[in-house]
């Protein structure tokens, strides 16, 4: 009969053998969430000694963001809080910034790791000062975003997932980013540069390297060929009108406090 020292023995070794592939796994590259570890990893830059705290001028902009909420919903105002956070720190989110969220909104910190190991949004280790998240779903993928992924990598000397030496580029290939129509595109920071070639991608990395990367379009992204927005070949086809008319509405309309809903589409312009 097996004794129970020596199961217990065998068993906890399993234990550690399992642990360790599982961590093994975990470690490796992928394009599941981000890329990021679901787990805090202690850095020299990233630890319970990384300060951090708001600035005077951000510690306006949080007054403003728990103002939209009663106080006892404080924890309603975590997301804005730690993408106002991540901006300040140059991208990305240290321990210490989640905690001081969690100090503002009067919650557990475990609370605030949820949210910002959920959100891709949310960066958990540091980024260049260029975040190039490279769209590698289906529409992109058949338009020639792996082509893109190849430039980008050839171009920086980086691989998926790799920063820059200077800290200029980070390089993440993500899940669907939304301009299907403008495909293959990428995300640089907060910015949509949209049906790219391997030249355009060279012409926008350069001009990022120079510190000018080219503006915004008028609907708040960029097709690299000159089309605007999603505009096809023979340009706008509808939608023509050369000037908006806005429906009038009435400032008044809900100062007696009641509001007939009879009457609702009428008040909301519709």
């Amino acid at each position: 009969m097996l004794s129970l020292s020596r199961f217990a023995a065998q068993n906890s070794r399993r234990v550690v053998a399992l642990s360790s592939t599982t961590f093994d796994l975990l470690q490796q590259q992928t394009r599941s969430m981000g890329g990021q570890k679901p787990f805090h990893i202690e850095t020299p830059d990233n630890n319970q000694s990384t300060p951090f705290d708001f600035t005077p001028e951000n510690y306006e902009r949080v007054a403003l963001v728990l103002a939209k909420y009663p106080d006892n919903y404080k924890q309603a105002g975590m997301i804005p809080l730690l993408d106002l956070a991540q901006r300040q720190h140059g991208g990305w989110l240290p321990l210490t910034a989640m905690q001081k969220v969690a100090e503002i909104c009067e919650v557990s910190p475990v609370r605030v790791y949820e949210v910002a190991s959920f959100y891709t949004m949310f960066n958990r280790v540091p980024v260049g000062k260029y975040f190039i998240q490279l769209c590698g779903t289906t529409p992109c993928m058949v338009c020639g975003a792996q082509h893109i992924k190849q430039t980008i990598m050839d171009h920086l000397g980086i691989k998926d997932g790799e920063t820059t030496k200077d800290g200029l580029f980070t390089l993440l290939e993500v899940e669907c980013l939304g301009a299907c129509a403008n495909a293959p595109m990428i995300q640089l920071n907060d910015d949509y540069y949209e049906c790219l070639t391997p030249e355009t991608t060279i012409e926008l990395l350069e001009a990022c390297k120079a510190g000018n990367p080219p503006a915004m379009g008028k609907w708040g992204s960029l097709p690299m060929n000159g089309q605007v927005s999603c505009e096809g070949p023979k340009g706008k086809t509808s939608l023509t009108w050369k000037e908006v008319k806005v429906p009038k509405v009435d400032p008044k309309r809900f100062e007696a406090g009641e509001v007939d809903p009879a009457s609702v589409k009428e008040h909301m312009a519709y």
